[in-house]
């Protein structure tokens, strides 16, 4: 295939996938982690709040930068940046396995795989980090796939560069990058590349990652505390138990086994084993091959014993190695099975999640997640990962800001501060309403502890968005009684 024939089928690929998460794209504001990354992006913070693992600096450089493009509703215009993501990862995964076999059909069958994956679908919907993330991994492996083939150094030198890119947007980057790390290492003993070229692709990582090591440096500055800032850039301010974790519950791994089974719910998973089998048998320089199977094996692991609350989606990184041994599957088989039917059926069954995905709110009971959220059907919002038309955040937000008394306080939980804040903050209503919350709060919140809330009741309503102990500070719960009002709950004394 000439290179521009190639060039028009990775656009045809690009656009088509832009085109279904475009449509499935939130339009408004959003809940928990989506609706604090609306929030830092309204107010231009690339550092955060939770520690630097968590900051993902070029993430907000260019989420910010797009905040300023005047097309549309701000929380629609940052959302839709998850969305061509998405769809460049989507497009980055056929062209990797087109240049991989020359094959269309198993490069198709790949691009779908991923693009069709409950998860990644899911945050290509919503803004989240991991669509830009999974681009630029699989950018990294489409050049270090062109230098195996050509053995040019100048693929290494971007894929130097395109990892550092990857660290400022996500920690994730790091496990690629052991595995680069040692490939690059082992060319050097072999004197297959010079101590000079080996020096321009760590320089080059060096500039990629610049705005991660920017935050790293000034946080170095201005708290004096080296190892503190080196802590909070590797585990963030509390998850290293999480990170490092190396034990697991049984509940956790049919919960994880439960996630990977509804991202591939379809007979094409098969292919999977195909191809993990077919990797040590097509062609291909032997350091490709076990770059692919180490980097499949610790991405599965890290997600598998990951214990946040949220493990579902530290999956999709192993979901585009899955997607990677679909296609060498599906060339593997149709290379010894070369049958039109055969075919159609790979193709039916790499489109069949999509109605399992519709089908499976109302055959699923309780998926276990919280249900106190008003406007938020969790079976439909967590199970289909589409959320066109969606705005039920923002519906919560605007009616609980319209319910609470003048010059009221809400507190809110980390669920609903986003949307509440940005409610208030974007559309400027309510402006004497002040939201707390145990993350971030209003402009000139009053301190809101066992100590200050009594004495805030005597003159402000008090509401809370939740009443229950994970959701609601204790020192309330304990202290004090509730009286429904709407979709909150008013603090009031407590009867004798």
């Amino acid at each position: 295939m000439t290179k521009s024939k190639l060039a028009r089928s990775y656009l045809f690929v690009l656009c088509s996938v832009l085109v279904l998460y475009i449509l499935s794209c939130a339009p408004g504001l959003l809940w928990q982690d989506s609706g604090l990354i609306q929030y830092r992006i309204w107010h231009n913070d690339i550092e955060g709040f939770y520690g630097l693992a968590l900051s993902h600096p070029l993430f907000y450089v260019v989420t910010i930068a797009v905040k300023y493009v005047p097309l549309g509703e701000f929380a629609h215009r940052v959302n839709r940046v998850s969305a061509v993501a998405g769809a460049v990862a989507v497009a980055n995964m056929y062209l990797l396995v087109k240049l991989w076999l020359s094959k269309d059909m198993p490069a198709v069958i790949a691009a779908i795989t991923l693009a069709l994956s409950h998860t990644f679908w899911r945050h290509a919907s919503i803004i989240e980090t991991y669509t830009l993330w999974t681009a630029l991994f699989l950018f990294e492996m489409i050049v270090l796939l062109q230098y195996v083939r050509t053995k040019r150094v100048h693929y290494l030198y971007w894929l130097g560069f395109l990892n550092g890119l990857s660290i400022a947007v996500h920690m994730l980057a790091v496990i690629p990058l052991i595995c680069y790390a040692v490939f690059i290492i082992g060319l050097s003993i072999k004197e297959e590349i010079h101590l000079k070229n080996l020096g321009t692709i760590v320089f080059l990582w060096i500039v990629g990652a610049l705005p991660y090591e920017f935050l790293i440096v000034r946080t170095m500055i201005q708290s004096g505390d080296i190892l503190g800032t080196l802590a909070s850039t590797a585990f963030g301010t509390r998850w290293q138990q999480a990170v490092l974790n190396a034990s697991i519950s049984l509940k956790m791994a049919k919960e994880n086994c439960c996630y990977i089974l509804f991202n591939f719910s379809t007979p094409n998973i098969l292919l999977f084993f195909v191809g993990s089998y077919a990797l040590f048998k097509i062609p291909i320089s032997r350091g490709l091959k076990y770059i692919v199977a180490t980097l499949t094996v610790l991405f599965f692991v890290f997600a598998f014993r990951y214990t946040v609350p949220d493990r579902y989606a530290f999956f999709i990184p192993f979901y585009a190695m899955v997607s990677i041994l679909v296609g060498l599957g599906t060339h593997y088989v149709l290379s010894r099975i070369n049958h039109k039917a055969l075919v159609l059926w790979i193709v039916f069954f790499s489109l069949l999640p999509v109605g399992v995905y519709a089908m499976a709110p109302t055959i699923t009971r309780n998926i276990g997640t919280r249900n106190d959220i008003p406007y938020r059907e969790d079976n439909a919002y967590f199970l289909q990962p589409w959320k066109t038309g969606y705005r039920g955040a923002e519906r919560f937000a605007d009616e609980a800001l319209d319910l609470a008394g003048d010059n009221a306080i809400i507190y809110a939980d980390v669920t609903t501060i986003g949307p509440l804040l940005l409610a208030q903050q974007v559309k400027a209503k309510r402006p004497d309403v002040t939201i707390i919350s145990g993350t971030v709060n209003s402009e000139g919140a009053p301190p809101f502890d066992k100590q200050t809330v009594g004495a805030l009741l005597e003159n402000r309503p008090i509401y809370v968005v939740s009443q229950k102990p994970a959701y609601c500070p204790a020192f309330v719960l304990e202290n004090y009684d509730f009286v429904q009002t709407g979709i909150l709950w008013k603090v009031v004394a407590k009867k004798i």
